[in-house]
């Protein structure tokens, strides 16, 4: 009696363990919408929205610029929306870029049902870059991607037709950006659930894993790219940024910020983070 007891409350721990994972799962990738509002006052911005093969309409604002100084998107990332890039939008603005900044499917005023770490996400960069094409004709264009915004740039497939990429804190594999997560959360043991929340992407998103790895992709962008990481970042770790230079093939550079962690980088090194994208999409774009 006492082991049929003891097997019952195994298997109910194992259930309840599995359900809460599985609703783990639902809460990770449940979408992230936000009433993002009128245009900031001084921002010279107009609103816009486009078509994204992901099957959303993208919402957004758009600044044109100087004609031949070049034109930028800014990609946020997970679970934000184009206020985080707001500040980056007027400091590009005001140095003559054309600027584009949009929400994401399934962030923002974007539709959308679920979050795809990149994946259906990839096709919204895709998307971005046209309307620039469209409503920028003739400029270069540049990406400043952050986060899942810099993994949807470099998993666009075939590769983004651009002519300069900032990529801030991008994770190598999706499995890494679990593992990560749950050791900052819940310590090291915690790398044990990594598959089962993984293995959930296909059921629920039809996504195969093996798709969300920008280190299997950056190597094949062959325009000069900058990454940027924090060196205290435990979300994506300086080692795992810096297996993502090292496999960009050149040419690329590589900015390590002093201190800071898995925030906004622009933020944490406000003076020094304008006057390398401003000199980086200088040379590149112009």
């Amino acid at each position: 009696m006492r082991r049929k007891l003891t097997l019952l409350t195994l298997i109910g721990l194992a259930v309840t363990g599995c359900v809460s994972i599985w609703i783990a799962g639902g809460v990770l990738t449940a979408p992230a919408p936000q009433r993002i509002g009128s245009i900031p006052a001084g921002l010279n911005a107009r609103s816009v929205e486009f078509r994204s093969e992901s099957g959303s309409t993208l919402h957004g604002w758009f600044m044109l610029g100087k004609a031949g100084t070049g034109a930028i998107v800014l990609m946020h990332g997970v679970r934000s929306n184009r206020l985080s890039m707001l500040n980056r939008a007027k400091f590009l603005s005001q140095a003559g870029y054309s600027v584009l900044l949009f929400d994401f499917q399934a962030h923002g005023e974007s539709s959308g049902t679920h979050i795809t770490f990149g994946s259906l996400e990839s096709k919204d960069a895709r998307a971005a870059v046209q309307f620039l094409r469209d409503n920028a004709p003739g400029e270069k264009i540049g990406v400043v991607g952050v986060s899942m915004g810099g993994a949807a740039a470099i998993l666009a497939t075939p590769p983004l037709s651009v002519d300069a990429m900032v990529i801030e804190m991008v994770y190598p594999t999706i499995n890494e950006a679990v593992n990560d997560r749950l050791t900052l959360r819940l310590g090291s043991w915690a790398r044990i659930l990594t598959p089962l929340l993984i293995v959930q992407l296909r059921p629920r998103l039809g996504v195969d894993p093996a798709q969300l790895r920008p280190i299997d992709h950056v190597n094949q962008l062959t325009f000069p790219k900058l990454f940027i990481a924090g060196a205290d970042d435990r979300h994506t770790t300086i080692e795992e940024s810096r297996r993502m230079y090292e496999t960009a093939c050149a040419p690329k550079e590589l900015w390590i910020v002093p201190g800071a962690a898995h925030a906004d980088l622009h933020e944490a090194a406000r003076i020094e983070y304008e006057l390398r994208l401003l000199n980086f999409f200088k040379s590149n774009l112009k």
